[in-house]
């Protein structure tokens, strides 16, 4: 029976069931005693492995099939009308043509199987920047990952009401068939299908296909903006707190610069850094001219690999309870998870992620899949910050952009105004290393960490970035980070982690105006005596190595920032055409 009067709710959930055929629709309603009875099916039918419940409480193990381990960007579609608004940078089909596409496959997808419906919301419910979604999903998986990852329940059907405001999210996992697997999406009806995965990326609707792909689009036409940003706050000892947004590609240390712990010497002091959100921001401007961010998310959906107590303590600790761990090591000894970095003393008597027997110490392969996960609830961390749930959200002071540079880029500098800070954020990169196949040290540009992404033209959307300074009289001040610059023998020279809060502590006395900078051709660069080296194995003399700039090198970054911009044609800002030229005269 439908938990809601809505008609236009109960029109479309009516139509994806004559489509998917399931055998009966249950409305999800965020009690635990439903949640508590899916887990028990899901334990019984074998998705679900309960583990031990006195090391990790509440703690599950799901394995997903073995073809469907990760996000399918070539087939991940933008369908908007006209193929120009999709851009370059996305895949492109007509919604027409989609749809009749994807009815095929979804044709009585759900026989046999149950479809739930999942009321949700993106931000705390009754925010004002709170954005509903229904998914509806023929996978237990889904429905219990979503009660993690997104405030769900009748609170949000209450919040929709009669409206039509609110997000169709259509899954199945059909038959797992990568062939005919699909993420498409449909901005002009504020709709998304998913067919064929049942792997978390794709198929946990809220997550990049809500809250960045479709809710870019909403951003550009509603005067706010959908980013891959972390959120964290740092706490002074007098009190004071100033918020940082930083959008890094994968595999730059964003979930742990957003749960970093301060180096002694600044926790010794009073310092205190609090998580808002590890992944995703929508910031919108305030009545007082400046930028305020939420996290729409309630958990984090973390790559289990390389966290440990040493790389992320606090990420580790958001996972001791209520957590489902995917694609990990279960070891068979006490009945706990295991992945490699975790820890020197991989189990002997274990299953791999793929269930097979393994033993660490003499496998050939990895026990834990290199993307394996974690779903856990945010307020698990220990260090959340007591605004996470602000319905106002946090006022951002700076936002920060980086990449993965081995030579290019300095450690830290700052753009001089909004417009620059954009050009900033629109060449971003990373070098492939020699974990990806293909040449290594090859740029792959992403900008504002976007790319697979943004849910419209990139040129587009980097316009809504420069339009959005009209709506701001006092803007975030921008930087560009680079933690894994390297010595001519292949070694990182900055040590990362905590002490990262250096350069952040630096960006907060230029947003307070109590530190210098030198002008060069980027931007503004720290004085190396500026950043503080008390207790530190980095001398004077290695700083100010890192903060150098080879001109040689960023002519050769022009050229292919001038072939990147390239690809937009008529869409490129003419604002972001100027400030390249800037550079190379500058250069």
């Amino acid at each position: 029976m439908a938990a809601t009067t809505n008609k236009q709710l109960i029109s479309w959930i009516d139509e994806s069931a004559k489509l998917t055929q399931p055998d009966s629709v249950i409305w999800i309603n965020g009690g635990e005693a439903q949640l508590a009875e899916l887990r028990k099916q899901s334990v019984a039918s074998g998705e679900l492995i309960p583990l031990n419940q006195e090391k990790l409480p509440g703690c599950y193990l799901h394995r997903s099939a073995q073809n469907d381990v990760a996000r399918v960007e070539d087939r991940t579609f933008i369908c908007c009308p006209e193929e120009k608004d999709a851009g370059p940078t996305n895949n492109w089909k007509a919604p027409a043509e989609m749809r009749a596409q994807l009815e095929t496959i979804f044709s009585g997808s759900m026989k046999g199987r149950v479809m739930y419906v999942i009321p949700y919301s993106m931000g705390p419910v009754g925010s004002p920047f709170a954005k509903y979604g229904i998914e509806l999903t023929d996978s237990i998986y889904v429905v219990l990952s979503m009660a993690i990852m997104t405030r769900v329940g009748n609170s949000v059907l209450n919040a929709i009401g009669d409206t039509g405001d609110f997000i169709k999210g259509l899954h199945s996992k059909a038959e797992l068939d990568p062939e005919k697997r699909y993420i498409a999406h449909f901005p002009q009806d504020n709709t998304i299908w998913s067919v064929n995965s049942g792997y978390g990326g794709n198929v946990l609707l809220g997550k990049k296909c809500f809250a960045l792909r479709i809710a870019s689009t909403l951003g550009r036409d509603e005067n706010w903006m959908a980013e891959h940003m972390l959120i964290l706050g740092i706490e002074a000892p007098n009190g004071e707190k100033r918020y940082i947004a930083a959008a890094f590609p994968s595999a730059c240390g964003k979930t742990n610069l957003a749960m970093l712990i301060p180096p002694k010497v600044y926790a010794d002091k009073g310092y205190k850094v609090w998580t808002v959100g590890d992944d995703i921001a929508w910031l919108r401007p305030g009545n007082d001219g400046r930028l305020y961010a939420v996290n729409p998310e309630y958990g984090f959906f973390g790559v289990a690999p390389g966290t440990n107590a040493k790389s992320n303590p606090n990420a580790l600790a958001s996972t001791a309870r209520n957590t489902i761990f995917t694609n990990v090591v279960q070891n068979l000894d006490d009945n706990t998870v295991w992945w490699e970095g975790l820890d020197k003393n991989p189990p002997e008597n274990a299953l791999d992620w793929t269930g097979k027997p393994w033993n660490g110490k003499t496998a050939a392969t990895v026990g834990a899949h290199p993307n394996s996960r974690f779903t856990a609830p945010a307020i698990n961390c220990p260090c959340i910050s007591d605004e996470f749930e602000n319905p106002a959200g946090v006022p951002i002071d700076a936002i920060v952009f980086g990449g993965r540079r081995a030579k290019t880029a300095p450690l830290v500098y700052q753009s001089r105004d909004w417009a620059h800070g954009v050009f900033v954020g629109s060449i971003m990169g990373s070098e492939t290393t020699a974990a990806a196949t293909g040449a290594v040290g090859v740029v792959r540009r992403d900008p504002m960490a976007m790319l697979p992404f943004c849910g419209y033209n990139m040129g587009d959307y980097w316009q809504h970035w420069l339009d959005m300074e009209k709506s701001l009289t006092n803007p975030p001040k921008i930087f560009n980070v680079n933690w894994f610059r390297l010595d001519d023998e292949g070694h990182f020279i900055w040590p990362g982690f905590g002490d990262n809060f250096r350069v952040l502590e630096w960006m907060l006395r230029r947003v307070r105006n109590e530190a210098e900078a030198n002008e060069t051709a980027l931007g503004y660069l720290p004085k190396p005596e500026d950043i503080n080296l008390e207790d530190f194995e980095i001398d004077l003399a290695a700083l100010t190595d890192l903060l150098s700039i080879d001109n040689a090198l960023w002519k050769e970054e022009a050229k292919g920032i001038r072939e990147f911009y390239g690809k937009f044609g008529a869409a490129l800002p003419a604002k972001l055409a100027e400030q390249l030229e800037t550079l190379e005269n500058a250069l």
